[in-house]
Order: C-alpha cells, then sequence, then structure tokens
C-alpha cells in the first residue's frame, strides 16, 4: 500500500495491470455536536480531456448513483461511502474522474468541514486489497465547505492517481464553475 500526499501521484494500472475495477473508499468522522452538525457528501465528475464535465449526467452522486454507461457506480459503505469504477467500461472520452466531498447545505444549513476529522481517500482492487492511501491534511477545515480529494486519470493508455486535497470557501458554485456544471 502506497501512502500518499497531497499533490503526489501513483500509476494505479502500470504497477497493477490485472486492475480492471477500481474501488474509491472516502471516509471521515464527526465531531460529535448538540446543535446542528455538517452532512458530507460525496460525488464524482467524469471529466473530458479539458477537464470540464462530459455533462451533468456524468456526475455520481446520491441522487444519481451510476453513470449513464455503468462504469461508475456507488457501491457499498464499508467506509463512508464505495465508489467502483470499472476501468475499461470507462468511455474513451473522459479524460480524468475527480472525486470530491462537499458540505450539503440543504440538510443542516450552511456548514464547512471544521468538525470533519480524518477525512481519507483510498483505492483498493475488486478483492478490497488496498493499493493507496490519501489522508487528507487537516488545513482551513473550519473555512471549506468543499474539497477534491483526488482524481483517476488516464496517462500512457492506463490509469494514474493523483491526491489533491484541494479545498473551496464557496462550495458547490466553486465546484460547478470550475468543471462547468449547471448545479
Amino acid at each position: 500500500m502506497v501512502s500518499m500526499v497531497a499533490g503526489s501521484n501513483a500509476a494505479l494500472t502500470a504497477e497493477n495491470p490485472d486492475l480492471d475495477t477500481a474501488m474509491i473508499g472516502i471516509g471521515w468522522e464527526l465531531v460529535p455536536s448538540r446543535g446542528s452538525q455538517s452532512e458530507p457528501v460525496s460525488m464524482v465528475i467524469m471529466c473530458g480531456q479539458d477537464g470540464r464535465a462530459l455533462s451533468d449526467s456524468h456526475l455520481v452522486f446520491f441522487n444519481q448513483i451510476a453513470s449513464p454507461e455503468g462504469s461508475v457506480a456507488f457501491a457499498g459503505t464499508e467506509d463512508r461511502e464505495q465508489i467502483d469504477i470499472q476501468l475499461n467500461r470507462v468511455p474513451e472520452s473522459v479524460g480524468k474522474i475527480v472525486v470530491l466531498v462537499y458540505v450539503d447545505p440543504d440538510v443542516r444549513g450552511p456548514g464547512t468541514f471544521a468538525a470533519v476529522r480524518n477525512v481519507y481517500l483510498r483505492v483498493a482492487d475488486n478483492r478490497d486489497r488496498e493499493l493507496l492511501r490519501f489522508n487528507v491534511p487537516r488545513e482551513n477545515m473550519d473555512k471549506i465547505n468543499a474539497m477534491i480529494l483526488g482524481e483517476l486519470y488516464r496517462h500512457a493508455g492506463g490509469w494514474k492517481f493523483r491526491a489533491l486535497g484541494q479545498g473551496y470557501e464557496t462550495g458547490l458554485s466553486a465546484i460547478a464553475a470550475d468543471f462547468k456544471l449547471k448545479l
């Protein structure tokens, strides 16, 4: 298992040539509160080579749990969220698959990641053998309400993973602007 830091890359398919399904596990802990509490929500955006979302139907989240062709789908809850990506079924038009978490303002009102601890993303094979793990640094969490954890991207005929931990203070509106979405 490879432990990653923000900005680092790992060759998934070059180092694991039999990898045809990658499971993305996302987890966090919430500090108990007597008042309203943030509700983190996971989302995946399938992007073209230009870095933009292919379309609004290429978002995978709680209201749309699979991509149009079924190559990306929410699968289990052994972590807080699990997403299966069938790498050989991802359309050629997809250049990268972005994994993010945001604080849902519709559930308990506006919030931040201040009460969210130990955020991680892990990539495992179809036997749940962990290939890599990214423990997100806890910087400025009291200001952040959306965060790109990492991305799977095509490289030299295979797939790589980049750990990011890029936070946003303006939530889904910033995500929509960056990826040209109509959220």
